[in-house]
């Protein structure tokens, strides 16, 4: 049996590393602290060290340093929950077989100590991103809920961005704007923003202010005394001050009232609250970060946002552009939420067929990563063989093209319901004579597909921004069309 030291701090990751390494036929050993790391290193060696970077008033990289002078074949992987490049190719330099972090994903974390086991040290350094979210040993990771809650940062230069603006503003206190269309990670890039900070052991509190109703914001926000109000019968402690210490997150924070944002200023600018009904003011320490699908500062402009409000949230702004304008990240995205849709189901499901990457990379995807992922989770349930094929697609994704020109009946209309289009799915007629009615037909066309781009391919909107409804647009589409085949 195959012996494994860990060295970390945190006792709760230490004895979940050991339960799930020894189901898998391993002996553990553990220790809290280098001193005692170090004793046990004099009583036997062990095969692999897993070692974490911070470490009581050591540091992994010193740990490794004499791990490598006493026994410099012993495997030692790095794990830490401070994701850094340049500490990664500095310790795996110094002789780390790799680096991961938390929180480390169980399939991931054997494979890589199944590696280090059997093929060696490595002769230059091999960056891995590897996610735990802390399932019991007997079960795969959870996609679906709320285990999954980070994306990897690599590759894409858009994704680099992004991981850089993170490793640069985390350990400051500044409140951070993020903007990004919904399901594009806004709140995966808050949480990697708290978890690097000197907040991290506080509490991370998300907020949705879009399902909070005036009457309600305030109680959720800053909680309320009990008899405040009728039906108040206890005391509720509000998100803000449980947050206290830590990170804010307000979502789509352009929907709470004009008056909840005077409220909000007030709170952000003194650093102290009064809960509902209550005249004990609480002192408050919290990091603000806030995200938004609409710019703040147009908001303001038009009166939906208090400008002193947004001047007081801008200190840092971090932009994630839409998943149809990074085509190099959909693949990527996809095979990422393959293998973990795989140890979901329990499959086996290798890869795509060269249709299916066809129809995502040309697909416009409007829910952004939480529409591919689902999609994904979906043709892998429907997936027998070894590739995606794309019959294990949605309907309305395999054929979007087609459906586009298609009549809509009116009553199957809605304004929730909409059908991403792509730029190259309208035709551009060919006009072989022209004429005054085969001009107007065609800057009709330039106008309708202006609107579209205008609006994201959101044909709902595009219609209202044409000041026609949809069922019109739909039938001019299908017009073009036409003429196209004539």
């Amino acid at each position: 049996m195959q012996k494994i030291l860990v060295i970390d701090d945190d006792r709760d990751m230490c004895l979940l590393l050991k339960r799930f390494l020894t189901g898998r036929g391993f002996n553990i050993s553990l220790a809290f602290n280098s001193k005692q790391a170090l004793e046990l290193l004099e009583l036997t060696v062990p095969d692999l060290v897993l070692c974490d970077f911070r470490l009581d008033n050591n540091d992994g990289k010193t740990m490794l340093l004499r791990i490598k002078e006493v026994y410099p074949l012993l495997p030692v992987i790095i794990i830490t929950g401070y994701s850094d490049i340049k500490i990664a190719v500095e310790v795996m330099k110094l002789g780390a077989y790799d680096y991961v972090t938390k929180p480390i994903f169980p399939d991931e974390i054997i494979l890589t100590i199944k590696n280090a086991l059997t093929k060696g040290p490595r002769t230059k350094p091999e960056l891995k991103y590897i996610y735990f979210t802390g399932q019991s040993d007997q079960q795969p990771a959870d996609t679906a809920g709320q285990g999954f809650n980070e994306y990897t940062f690599k590759e894409s230069a858009a994704l680099q961005k992004i991981s850089e603006n993170v490793e640069c503003i985390a350990p400051t206190s500044y409140s951070v704007i993020i903007y990004g269309e919904s399901g594009s990670g806004k709140e995966v890039i808050a949480q990697q923003i708290h978890k690097r900070s000197k907040r991290h052991e506080k509490p991370f509190i998300a907020i949705n202010c879009g399902a909070l109703s005036k009457e309600l914001a305030a109680s959720e926000l800053f909680g309320y005394e009990k008899g405040a109000f009728t039906g108040a019968l206890h005391q509720k402690t509000g998100s803000l001050e449980l947050a206290n210490g830590g990170t804010v997150f307000l979502d789509e924070i352009v929907n709470l009232s004009y008056e909840m944002q005077t409220s909000l200023f007030r709170t952000i600018q003194e650093k102290r609250m009064r809960r509902v009904g209550g005249l004990k003011e609480i002192e408050l320490d919290i990091r603000i970060i806030i995200a938004s699908n609409e710019k703040l500062w147009e908001a303001s402009r038009k009166g939906k946002f208090r400008e002193d409000l947004y001047h007081r949230l801008n200190e840092f702004c971090i932009t994630v552009p839409p998943l149809r304008e990074r085509k190099e990240d959909i693949m990527l995205f996809a095979n990422h939420f393959l293998h973990l849709t795989n140890l979901e189901l329990e499959k086996n499901v290798t890869g795509f067929s060269p249709a299916v990457e066809e129809i995502f990379n040309n697909y416009i995807w409007y829910g952004n990563l939480r529409e591919l992922k689902n999609v994904i989770k979906r043709a892998t349930l429907l997936t027998d063989g070894t590739y995606v094929e794309d019959r294990s697609l949605p309907f309305e994704i395999s054929n979007y093209n087609k459906l586009l020109f298609e009549h809509v009946p009116p009553e199957s209309i809605t304004a929730d319901i909409t059908t991403p289009v792509s730029t190259h799915s309208i035709p551009r007629t060919v006009l072989h004579e022209t004429t005054l009615k085969e001009v107007s037909i065609d800057a009709e066309y330039e106008m309708i597909l202006e609107a579209l781009k205008h609006t994201n391919f959101n044909k709902s909107k595009a219609a209202r921004y044409l000041n026609i409804d949809r069922k019109t647009l739909y039938n001019k589409m299908k017009q073009y069309q036409q003429l196209n085949n004539q």
